[in-house]
This record gives structure tokens, C-alpha cells and sequence, in this order.
């Protein structure tokens, strides 16, 4: 016991020691040294310690699970995501990018640390035009003044690794430039560093942090990201793969204004996909939009397997165009690509789910590597108590009661969410992410999700595993039995569907009212 806390004591002592000595050195060198990264790195090694000290230090002799106990924890938590905003703010760039994706894991992170790192979309630092119009030069060899007739200064919008200005070229052609922060592509390697490192080192001293995971992603994903000729691509194929919605809208991308810094697309006007009063004002009917959102992203996941995975409310825009509703998807950097066996398991887990299928629910839970904990992942999965998982999750109408539930056992099973999160397929880490922020929309909306949200998805899925099916399918009378099961699984569904519509509508309840007769 004693050479445990003895252990513990100096792993704990020597990451103070280290980050504390970074600490000091930034505070003496921040202006001299922040381009080669000394600083940043001294900056962000100075928070991790500063709230690795304060949970130490604040929860010591507490007993675990008592109200004291997560009262404090509470606080601290608190005080530490403030601590980590006001790093990410100082440090700009791939810091900010990270702390905005740990504002949108609603169920996934204590509601401090949601809470407090969501302003992150809203606060990224600015560039000034000058600094803009560097990058321009540099990349595409010409001055702005040179391509455009009209550049705003103020810009449309300002994120974590660039900001969108609107431009008018010399033909007339009003158009979007998104251009990056200057120094945001040369500070990324040592950042994703950084993040590695004190990830690891926060690991050590609490072996119950398994967010290792976070560090892994962002190393993987932020070199594409930082790449705006891959965005154009993105951009193009989605414009392709979905040009069946005629509610979608993806943004015309203009190659010879575009470079890996550069990215210039036709200008789109609308408002924030989480703005209900933009839409009341316009007369857009927020069910709608809710709906059409849902079938876009069921697509991508269960049929297509090629998903948008930053639809925060500053990347979907919507609008009236001739009396019908519009969404314009912005910001194609980061794309996930699924492969066929994640995604056929992932759409049997939530036919599993909608079906309250509970044996199907742990097979294809455990398929996904979370082993004994798949209730909790359900519930994660699906933001519902595993009350409402056994019930069925089409049944049940999601509550207040049950959202708060939810939130406040995020810091009860905190351990346990994290150790789910760091055994999971990474395929499943971003469309996580990409779930919770379309339940942050359907929050801000007040449209969570109900039947007709799971039909949409039931119909994507069964197609999905009707055309896997017909790919394993040996010979015609195979491929023939699969294709009628196919249509006779989607006709249900539309038959369902049709009996939902008929038991909610005006004539059907006129019809069915008990009439009153009176014998005066």
C-alpha cells in the first residue's frame, strides 16, 4: 500500500515538476518563442498540471460517491474546463479545434466541460485581412485586389484553423473565401504534439483517463482538415453522392481561386440550422428541417458510408428557395469513410435498438468491442436511459426528466464512458461526435427524435442491408429472395408509416370523435 501511494506520489510529482519548469519558461519567453512552439506547448503543459494539482488536491480525503464528494467534483470541473477554454483561446488554432469537438459531446463529457467549451465556436481569434491576404499571395501568386473587385473586411465567419470572407469577383460572381490562419498549418505538427504528450502524461497519473483516444484522432484527422484542396473533394462528391435531395444544397467549389490554403466556393445565404426564430421569421417549418436533416445523415451512415462530420449549427445553414425549404451543408473538411463491415454492424445495432431487439442490442454492441458494458453504450449511443432502451426507444417520448438523468450520470460513469470511448472502432469516435450535435440541434429546435425520425432511419438501414445482402448473394434465386425481402421489410415500414400519418391527422380524428347527441 505504502509503495502504491509512494508510486503514485512521484508520477504526480514529476509531471508537476516538468510542466511547472515548461510554465516558468513561458511566462519569461512567450513573445520570443510562440513560433517555434515553446510557448504554446509551456502554456498548455502549465493547464494540464494546474488541473491534474486542483483534482488531486481538491478530492483528497473525500469519500467517493458521497454528496460531498460530487459536489467538489462538480466544482472542479468547473474551474478546470474554464482553465482548458482560456488555453485554447491563447493558444488558437488546432487547440481551439479539439476543445470545440469536447463542447459537443453532450453525453459523453460532464456538462461543466460541455457547457463551458461550447463558446469556442463563437469565440476563434480573428486574422486581420492583411494577414489573409498574405496567405492569398503566397498560395495563388496574386493579390487579392488583383482577382476581386470587393473583399469585405468583416468576416462571414471565424473557426478554429480559417475564416470566410465574402468577395465579388470582376464578372459580377459573388463568392465565399475561406482562407487560413497564417501561422495555423506551422504550428500544427509541434500542437498535435503537445496534445499527444501531456494526453499520455494526464494517463499516467490517473490510469482511470482513457481520453488517450482524443489525441490519436486529432493526430490523424487535423493534416487533412488543414488541407483545402482535399475540402474542394469533399465538397464535389457529396455534391454528387446526394444530388437526389433536391432540399441540399452544397456550395459550387471555383478551382482556380482554391490552393491547400485557399478554398473558394459560391456564396450561400441562410441561417443557422439551430436558429428557430430566423426560421419562424422566414416561415420555415423547423419539423421540416429537422427531418430532412435526419434523412440526409441516415444516408450517409447506413447507405453511403461516407459522412459530414462537423455539422455544427455555424456549417448548416437553411432558407427559403421558391416556398421550399433549403440546407446548405458548408465546410466539407472532414469526411469519415465507413467501412462495409462497421457499417452493416452499426445499422443491425440500431434496427436492434428501434426494434428494442435487447440480445441483438449486446451481439452487435459486442461486435463493436464493448464487451459487458453495452447498456452503457446503448444509452450513449441513443441519449436514453436504458429504462427507455428496454421499452423502446420509438415508443417513448423523450423527457426533461430524463435529459436531466442522462446529464448527471455523465459524471457518475465517467470512468466507464471513457473506458467504451477508448475501446470502440475510431470510425465510431467522430460519428458519436456527429450524433451529439445533431441532438443539439434537435434540442435547440425542440424536434428530438421521434417515430418518423426512426422510419427514416429503419428505411436506411434496411436498404443498407438489403444491398450488402445482394453483393453476398450466390446466384439469381438468391439475389431474387433477398430483393423481395428487401421491398417487402421497406413496405412495411411505408405502411407503418402511412398508419401513423392517418392516426394523427384532422379528418381521421373528426371521423373517430364520439359525436353528441342530445334527446332534449
Amino acid at each position: 500500500m505504502l509503495f502504491t501511494r509512494l508510486k503514485q506520489v512521484g508520477k504526480y510529482g514529476s509531471l508537476t515538476l516538468f510542466v511547472g519548469g515548461s510554465a516558468y519558461f513561458l511566462q519569461k519567453n512567450d513573445w520570443e518563442m510562440s513560433t517555434v512552439g515553446v510557448a504554446r506547448f509551456g502554456r498548455a503543459a502549465f493547464t494540464a498540471a494546474s488541473i491534474v494539482v486542483d483534482y488531486r488536491w481538491s478530492l483528497r480525503n473525500l469519500e467517493s460517491g458521497s454528496e460531498e464528494y460530487n459536489t467538489m467534483l462538480s466544482t472542479v470541473h468547473e474551474r478546470s474546463a474554464i482553465k482548458l477554454k482560456n488555453m485554447c483561446c491563447k493558444n488558437g488554432g488546432a487547440f481551439i479545434k479539439v476543445g470545440q469537438h469536447l463542447g459537443t459531446l453532450d453525453y459523453l463529457l460532464p456538462k461543466e466541460y460541455v457547457k463551458t467549451l461550447r463558446v469556442l465556436h463563437n469565440d476563434a481569434p480573428q486574422s486581420s485581412v492583411s494577414e489573409l491576404a498574405q496567405v492569398f499571395k503566397e498560395d495563388l501568386g496574386k493579390d487579392i485586389d488583383e482577382v476581386f473587385v470587393s473583399f469585405d473586411s468583416k468576416p462571414l465567419g471565424t473557426a478554429s484553423l480559417a475564416q470566410v470572407h465574402k468577395a465579388v469577383t470582376k464578372d459580377g460572381e459573388i463568392l465565399a473565401v475561406k482562407i487560413q490562419h497564417p501561422r495555423v498549418k506551422a504550428h500544427s505538427y509541434v500542437d498535435i504534439r503537445t496534445m499527444e504528450f501531456l494526453i499520455h502524461r494526464v494517463a499516467w497519473v490517473f490510469p482511470d483517463f482513457q481520453y488517450v483516444w482524443l489525441a490519436e484522432e486529432t493526430k490523424k484527422n487535423l493534416p487533412k482538415e488543414l488541407d483545402f484542396m482535399k475540402e474542394g473533394e469533399h465538397c464535389e462528391r457529396a455534391a454528387k453522392m446526394f444530388s437526389h435531395f433536391d432540399f441540399l444544397k452544397v456550395p459550387k467549389v471555383y478551382w482556380d481561386y482554391s490552393s491547400e490554403r485557399v478554398l473558394t466556393m459560391e456564396y450561400c445565404e441562410g441561417g443557422k440550422v439551430d436558429d428557430k426564430d430566423y426560421m419562424t421569421k422566414h416561415n420555415i417549418n423547423v419539423n421540416e428541417v429537422s427531418r430532412d436533416l435526419g434523412k440526409l445523415y441516415s444516408e450517409m451512415i447506413f447507405v453511403n458510408g461516407y459522412v459530414h462530420c462537423d455539422p455544427h449549427p455555424g456549417n448548416v445553414l437553411v432558407n427559403k428557395v421558391n416556398n421550399h425549404t433549403q440546407i446548405v451543408l458548408l465546410d466539407h473538411g472532414l469526411y469519415q469513410t465507413l467501412t462495409d463491415d462497421f457499417r452493416i454492424n452499426y445499422c443491425n445495432l440500431w434496427m436492434s435498438l428501434i426494434q428494442a431487439d435487447l440480445k441483438g442490442v449486446e451481439k452487435f454492441s459486442k461486435n463493436l468491442g464493448v464487451g459487458k458494458l453495452y447498456p452503457l453504450f446503448a444509452c450513449m449511443l441513443t441519449a436514453r436511459t436504458w429504462e427507455s432502451v428496454t421499452s423502446g426507444i420509438e415508443k417513448t417520448e423523450v423527457t426533461d426528466k430524463e435529459n436531466q438523468e442522462l446529464k448527471d450520470n455523465v459524471a457518475t460513469y465517467f470512468n466507464e464512458i471513457s473506458q467504451v470511448l477508448n475501446s470502440i472502432p475510431r470510425q465510431m469516435l467522430l460519428i458519436m461526435k456527429t450524433n451529439d450535435v445533431l441532438r443539439g440541434i434537435e434540442a435547440s429546435l425542440q424536434t428530438r427524435a421521434n417515430a418518423s425520425s426512426f422510419i427514416n432511419m429503419s428505411k436506411c438501414c434496411t436498404r443498407a442491408l438489403g444491398n450488402y445482402k445482394l453483393k453476398q448473394s450466390d446466384g439469381w434465386f438468391q439475389s431474387m429472395s433477398v430483393h423481395f425481402d428487401t421491398r417487402w421489410q421497406l413496405l412495411r415500414i411505408q405502411l407503418y408509416e402511412f398508419l401513423l400519418w392517418v392516426n394523427s391527422s384532422v379528418i381521421f380524428n373528426w371521423l373517430w370523435r364520439k359525436p353528441s347527441v342530445s334527446f332534449s
